[in-house]
């Protein structure tokens, strides 16, 4: 174990006088270490939560909120506070300012979700609705901080990281024996590196592991490239994390002290969200189960068994019409669920054919539309099993079987629209261009995205389904004659939104081409 040099232990014994000091539980609670009983049994480990989701306005954030409003002068008090966020850091500094007694503006996305915003109004907080994204809300509030109102960061502040570090005060009181790791969320930085400074001052063996979104890993990309980095876009499933770039005041903590980062899908983070319910009968938000997902990847990965891990179960502001996309998601994510395009000739006797085949596995889905030709293209969903019946395996006997198989559960075109929409092809249709977008969602961002469009080319196929988040998505088909698809992708791109081009996506292609 490495020494540490005299510059890093007083950076470190700085925060750890901080926390100590931090004056937390004038409002938070101290929340339980629970054992995850049937995760603990499921990975041969030690599995505990930190149940933060417990917390008063349910999220740790409240911590680092009320530290570091405690800390203003009495002439910053007077004059308020003012944050931008779009959730859980913004409940927390309107509970700590009404207990403080504090005037606080808070801005937010005019996408923010509606929970969220409530949130905020009930603990006193003046909600500004401005812009579609947390940047543009965070250009308006640093404007109003001009104005004489102190800026309160979200992470990237020392008194806001000393008092999220209050989470790892209480794990070394509440675990003082056995404990090999701690798993914690990572958005802007402020917890893991509170958690870290804490922990390597006082149990420097414990390792301090991160966990981030695939499309979201602001740190894993600054210690890669050893600085902090700009993410070019950032994925917004866990919108609790959806954080561009490291705090610096965090990364300075984090480049030395964090042992590793773990990266998980949309999909692996629904499953784990199923676990934690499975465990505590209570429902986490997405950046909640990061943790959890981690815990899970890492002992896949590394085979360890024996071990004593921790997971920040780090907030549960989700809304609840988002509930319906996790559990369409979560046997994915536990590899429970295989999603495949199969083909059969068409004719009387092919689906018995097929469903013999299948033996003893669950149909969990099952769609098909007849389409002239002598083949039928099936979209089935497959209970399977990650050890004792694999995806794999499936795929090799029933291509074994004779049956042409393709497997769409990694094919996220297939996962958000196509099993909704399997209708049949459209074969008069010449010279389809699909494409899949994301924008705002916001009232009237239907339309607009569809005024934006134009009418110059022809809608051949439309689907968008509300997930209850701030991005709405949409699948949709053109038709484009050869001559003008550059100046049709030229359109596309001066819209200004992510899309993808689907036009060769093999689902797309079988069941809707």
């Amino acid at each position: 174990m490495p020494t540490l040099d005299a510059a890093t232990t007083d950076l470190l014994a700085t925060y750890v006088r901080k926390t100590l000091a931090a004056p937390v539980y004038d409002v938070a609670i101290e929340t339980p270490l629970q054992v995850a009983r049937s995760l603990s049994e499921r990975l041969g480990n030690h599995v505990l939560l930190k149940r933060e989701d417990l917390q008063p306005i349910y999220s740790f954030k409240i911590r680092g909120a009320y530290n570091r409003l405690a800390q203003l002068s009495a002439e910053q008090r007077a004059q308020g506070v003012v944050t931008a966020s779009a959730g859980n850091h913004a409940q927390g500094v309107a509970l700590a300012a009404a207990k403080l007694g504090i005037a606080a503006i808070i801005v937010m996305p005019v996408t923010t979700p509606t929970l969220k915003i409530e949130g905020v109004r009930s603990r006193g907080g003046l909600v500004v609705l401005h812009g579609d994204a947390f940047p543009d809300a965070l250009a308006h509030a640093l404007h109003l901080a001009t104005e004489g109102y102190t800026f309160v960061a979200p992470f990237d502040d020392p008194d806001v990281i000393a008092g999220q570090g209050t989470v790892a005060m209480e794990i070394l009181r509440q675990q003082p024996g056995a404990l090999d790791a701690i798993f914690v969320p990572v958005g802007g930085g402020g917890l893991i590196a509170g958690i870290a400074a804490y922990v390597k001052y006082l149990r420097p063996e414990v390792r301090v592991i991160g966990v981030e979104p695939h499309d979201s890993n602001c740190l894993q990309a600054a210690l890669l490239a050893g600085k902090r980095v700009v993410l070019p876009q950032v994925g917004t499933f866990a919108d609790g994390v959806a954080v561009a770039q490291v705090g610096a005041h965090c990364f300075e903590i984090c480049r030395d002290h964090v042992d590793g980062v773990i990266t998980v899908s949309s999909d692996e983070l629904c499953a784990a969200i199923k676990d934690i319910y499975d465990d505590t009968r209570s429902i986490t938000e997405p950046s909640g189960a990061l943790a959890v997902a981690g815990i899970k990847k890492y002992v896949a990965q590394t085979g360890v068994r024996g071990e004593t891990l921790v997971a920040i179960d780090s907030g549960a502001n989700v809304n609840f019409d988002r509930l319906r996309h996790i559990a369409e998601r979560a046997e994915l994510g536990e590899q429970r669920e295989a999603i495949i395009a199969v083909t059969v000739p068409e004719q009387p006797g092919s689906f018995q054919r097929f469903c013999q085949a299948l033996g003893s596995r669950q149909v969990t889905e099952f769609n098909y539309r007849y389409h002239q030709g002598s083949a039928a293209n099936l979209f089935v969903g497959v209970q399977t099993h990650p050890l004792n019946d694999p995806r794999q395996a499936l795929l090799e006997s029933l291509q074994g079987q004779g049956f042409e198989v393709l497997d769409l559960t990694d094919n996220e075109l297939a996962k958000l629209h196509v099993r909704h929409t399997v209708g049949g092809h459209a074969p008069q249709i010449g010279h389809e261009q699909v494409l899949r977008f994301e924008f705002a969602e916001r009232p009237g961002a239907l339309l607009k995205f569809l005024e934006a469009l134009g009418q110059r080319w022809n809608i051949s196929m439309f689907h968008y389904r509300n997930h209850g988040a701030d991005q709405a998505r949409v699948l949709a088909g053109f038709e484009v004659p050869e001559p003008e698809r550059g100046a049709f992708l030229s359109v596309v791109q001066g819209l200004g939104y992510r899309y993808w081009d689907e036009t060769n996506n093999p689902a797309y292609r079988l069941f809707m081409g």
